[in-house]
Protein backbone atom coordinates (compact mmCIF):
# COMPACT_ATOMS: atom_id res chain seq x y z
CA UNK A 1 0.00 0.00 0.00
CA UNK A 2 2.76 2.45 1.00
CA UNK A 3 4.79 1.62 -2.10
CA UNK A 4 1.73 2.32 -4.23
CA UNK A 5 1.18 5.68 -2.52
CA UNK A 6 4.78 6.67 -3.12
CA UNK A 7 4.68 5.51 -6.75
CA UNK A 8 1.48 7.40 -7.48
CA UNK A 9 2.86 10.54 -5.86
CA UNK A 10 6.02 10.44 -7.95
CA UNK A 11 4.07 9.76 -11.12
CA UNK A 12 1.88 12.79 -10.43
CA UNK A 13 4.95 14.99 -10.00
CA UNK A 14 6.74 13.62 -13.07
CA UNK A 15 3.67 14.36 -15.17
CA UNK A 16 3.97 18.07 -14.36
CA UNK A 17 7.51 18.26 -15.69
CA UNK A 18 8.96 19.46 -12.34
CA UNK A 19 9.74 16.26 -10.39
CA UNK A 20 12.95 17.68 -8.87
CA UNK A 21 11.72 21.09 -7.72
CA UNK A 22 11.47 20.16 -4.00
CA UNK A 23 14.94 18.60 -4.13
CA UNK A 24 16.37 21.70 -5.79
CA UNK A 25 14.78 23.78 -3.03
CA UNK A 26 16.31 21.55 -0.36
CA UNK A 27 19.78 21.94 -1.86
CA UNK A 28 19.35 25.71 -2.08
CA UNK A 29 18.05 25.93 1.50
CA UNK A 30 20.94 23.86 2.84
CA UNK A 31 23.45 26.29 1.37
CA UNK A 32 22.30 29.28 3.41
CA UNK A 33 20.38 27.92 6.40
CA UNK A 34 21.99 27.58 9.81
CA UNK A 35 20.10 24.40 10.63
CA UNK A 36 19.98 22.95 14.11
CA UNK A 37 19.36 19.69 15.87
CA UNK A 38 16.10 18.05 14.90
CA UNK A 39 15.08 20.85 12.53
CA UNK A 40 15.92 20.36 8.84
CA UNK A 41 16.63 23.18 6.40
CA UNK A 42 13.44 22.59 4.38
CA UNK A 43 9.84 22.12 5.52
CA UNK A 44 7.02 21.55 3.06
CA UNK A 45 3.38 22.16 3.99
CA UNK A 46 0.32 20.59 2.45
CA UNK A 47 -2.52 22.89 1.40
CA UNK A 48 -6.16 21.91 0.79
CA UNK A 49 -6.26 23.71 -2.57
CA UNK A 50 -2.70 23.74 -3.88
CA UNK A 51 -1.04 20.58 -2.52
CA UNK A 52 -3.71 18.47 -0.81
CA UNK A 53 -2.17 14.98 -1.01
CA UNK A 54 0.31 14.27 1.82
CA UNK A 55 1.42 10.97 0.24
CA UNK A 56 2.37 12.74 -3.00
CA UNK A 57 4.13 15.44 -1.00
CA UNK A 58 6.16 12.86 0.91
CA UNK A 59 7.12 11.11 -2.31
CA UNK A 60 8.48 14.35 -3.75
CA UNK A 61 10.71 15.23 -0.81
CA UNK A 62 14.33 14.23 -0.31
CA UNK A 63 15.57 12.46 2.79
CA UNK A 64 16.38 14.92 5.54
CA UNK A 65 13.52 17.35 4.87
CA UNK A 66 10.20 17.71 6.71
CA UNK A 67 6.49 17.73 5.91
CA UNK A 68 3.73 19.48 7.87
CA UNK A 69 0.41 17.79 7.11
CA UNK A 70 -2.22 20.50 7.55
CA UNK A 71 -5.16 18.16 8.08
CA UNK A 72 -7.48 20.82 9.47
CA UNK A 73 -11.22 20.22 9.48
CA UNK A 74 -12.13 16.53 9.54
CA UNK A 75 -9.63 14.60 11.69
CA UNK A 76 -7.65 12.05 9.65
CA UNK A 77 -8.34 8.39 10.31
CA UNK A 78 -5.98 6.37 12.47
CA UNK A 79 -4.92 4.16 9.56
CA UNK A 80 -4.17 7.15 7.31
CA UNK A 81 -2.03 8.67 10.04
CA UNK A 82 -0.19 5.43 10.73
CA UNK A 83 0.43 4.79 7.01
CA UNK A 84 1.77 8.29 6.47
CA UNK A 85 3.99 8.07 9.55
CA UNK A 86 5.50 4.79 8.35
CA UNK A 87 6.07 6.22 4.88
CA UNK A 88 7.78 9.28 6.36
CA UNK A 89 10.11 7.16 8.49
CA UNK A 90 10.96 4.95 5.51
CA UNK A 91 11.81 8.03 3.44
CA UNK A 92 13.79 9.80 6.16
CA UNK A 93 11.25 12.64 6.30
CA UNK A 94 10.29 14.40 9.53
CA UNK A 95 6.46 14.36 9.72
CA UNK A 96 4.50 16.92 11.74
CA UNK A 97 0.71 16.94 12.14
CA UNK A 98 -0.88 20.39 12.19
CA UNK A 99 -3.31 21.35 14.93
CA UNK A 100 -4.06 17.84 16.17
CA UNK A 101 -2.12 17.27 19.39
CA UNK A 102 -3.71 13.93 20.22
CA UNK A 103 -3.31 12.62 16.68
CA UNK A 104 0.32 13.69 16.61
CA UNK A 105 0.98 11.99 19.96
CA UNK A 106 -0.73 8.72 19.04
CA UNK A 107 0.09 8.26 15.36
CA UNK A 108 3.84 7.73 15.33
CA UNK A 109 4.38 11.16 13.77
CA UNK A 110 7.50 13.10 14.73
CA UNK A 111 5.88 16.34 15.74
CA UNK A 112 3.06 18.84 16.10
CA UNK A 113 2.60 22.14 14.27
CA UNK A 114 0.34 24.79 15.81
CA UNK A 115 -1.48 27.67 14.15
CA UNK A 116 -0.74 30.96 15.88
CA UNK A 117 -4.12 31.09 17.63
CA UNK A 118 -3.39 27.79 19.42
CA UNK A 119 -0.45 29.31 21.28
CA UNK A 120 -2.94 31.09 23.55
CA UNK A 121 -4.67 27.96 24.82
CA UNK A 122 -1.95 25.36 25.21
CA UNK A 123 -3.54 22.87 22.78
CA UNK A 124 -2.51 19.77 24.74
CA UNK A 125 1.17 20.71 24.76
CA UNK A 126 1.94 18.81 27.97
CA UNK A 127 0.99 15.52 26.33
CA UNK A 128 3.05 16.24 23.24
CA UNK A 129 6.08 17.10 25.38
CA UNK A 130 5.74 13.80 27.22
CA UNK A 131 5.68 12.08 23.84
CA UNK A 132 8.95 13.82 22.92
CA UNK A 133 7.52 15.42 19.79
CA UNK A 134 9.10 18.19 17.76
CA UNK A 135 6.90 21.29 18.09
CA UNK A 136 6.60 24.19 15.66
CA UNK A 137 4.15 27.07 15.43
CA UNK A 138 3.05 29.77 13.01
CA UNK A 139 3.99 33.33 13.99
CA UNK A 140 3.11 36.62 12.32
CA UNK A 141 4.17 39.12 14.98
CA UNK A 142 6.44 39.86 17.95
CA UNK A 143 3.64 38.90 20.34
CA UNK A 144 3.27 35.47 18.76
CA UNK A 145 7.02 34.88 18.95
CA UNK A 146 7.02 35.71 22.67
CA UNK A 147 4.09 33.33 23.21
CA UNK A 148 5.90 30.57 21.31
CA UNK A 149 8.98 31.02 23.47
CA UNK A 150 6.91 30.90 26.67
CA UNK A 151 5.20 27.72 25.41
CA UNK A 152 8.65 26.19 24.76
CA UNK A 153 7.96 25.65 21.08
CA UNK A 154 11.04 24.51 19.17
CA UNK A 155 10.66 26.53 15.97
CA UNK A 156 8.46 29.24 14.50
CA UNK A 157 7.35 29.62 10.89
CA UNK A 158 7.32 33.39 10.38
CA UNK A 159 5.06 34.54 7.56
CA UNK A 160 4.22 35.81 5.07
CA UNK A 161 7.69 36.88 4.01
CA UNK A 162 6.70 37.58 0.38
CA UNK A 163 3.29 37.84 -1.34
CA UNK A 164 1.77 34.38 -1.41
CA UNK A 165 -0.89 32.56 -3.38
CA UNK A 166 -2.26 31.08 -0.15
CA UNK A 167 -3.41 34.54 1.02
CA UNK A 168 -3.70 36.74 -2.07
CA UNK A 169 -3.65 40.44 -1.28
CA UNK A 170 -2.38 39.98 2.28
CA UNK A 171 0.47 42.35 3.21
CA UNK A 172 3.89 40.69 3.21
CA UNK A 173 6.57 41.27 5.83
CA UNK A 174 9.42 41.79 3.39
CA UNK A 175 13.01 40.81 4.07
CA UNK A 176 13.84 43.61 6.56
CA UNK A 177 10.79 43.06 8.77
CA UNK A 178 11.23 39.30 8.59
CA UNK A 179 14.87 39.63 9.64
CA UNK A 180 13.87 41.66 12.72
CA UNK A 181 11.37 39.00 13.77
CA UNK A 182 13.83 36.21 13.01
CA UNK A 183 16.57 37.71 15.16
CA UNK A 184 14.09 38.24 18.01
CA UNK A 185 13.04 34.59 17.80
CA UNK A 186 16.64 33.39 17.76
CA UNK A 187 17.47 35.51 20.84
CA UNK A 188 14.59 33.75 22.60
CA UNK A 189 16.01 30.34 21.70
CA UNK A 190 13.66 29.49 18.82
CA UNK A 191 14.63 28.07 15.45
CA UNK A 192 13.25 30.15 12.58
CA UNK A 193 11.66 29.23 9.25
CA UNK A 194 10.76 31.72 6.55
CA UNK A 195 7.34 31.01 5.03
CA UNK A 196 5.28 32.68 2.33
CA UNK A 197 5.99 33.24 -1.33
CA UNK A 198 9.19 31.17 -1.28
CA UNK A 199 8.85 29.23 -4.52
CA UNK A 200 12.39 28.83 -5.82
CA UNK A 201 16.11 29.41 -5.28
CA UNK A 202 15.79 33.08 -6.34
CA UNK A 203 13.53 33.90 -3.39
CA UNK A 204 15.85 31.94 -1.11
CA UNK A 205 18.80 34.08 -2.12
CA UNK A 206 16.95 37.17 -0.92
CA UNK A 207 16.89 35.66 2.58
CA UNK A 208 20.65 35.15 2.90
CA UNK A 209 21.79 36.66 6.20
CA UNK A 210 18.23 37.21 7.44
CA UNK A 211 18.59 34.93 10.46
CA UNK A 212 16.48 32.08 9.10
CA UNK A 213 17.46 28.54 10.08
CA UNK A 214 15.44 27.15 7.20
CA UNK A 215 12.59 27.73 4.81
CA UNK A 216 9.05 26.41 4.57
CA UNK A 217 6.49 26.51 1.80
CA UNK A 218 3.69 25.11 -0.29
CA UNK A 219 4.59 26.59 -3.67
CA UNK A 220 7.34 24.14 -4.50
CA UNK A 221 4.90 21.25 -3.97
CA UNK A 222 1.89 22.87 -5.62
CA UNK A 223 0.84 21.68 -9.03
CA UNK A 224 -1.68 24.52 -9.42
Amino acid sequence: MLALLEYEGREKLVATGEPDKPRAMQRAAARFAHGGGRFPALMALTDPARAPDPAAALASLARGSALIWRCYGTPPGRKALADLSRAARAGGILLLIAGKARAASNSGADGLHLPERSLRGGCGLAATRRAGLVMTAAAHSEAAIFRAARARIGAVLISPVFPTASHPGAPALGVVRFARLAHLARRLGLHVYALGGITGPASLRRLTGSGADGVAGVGFLSQA
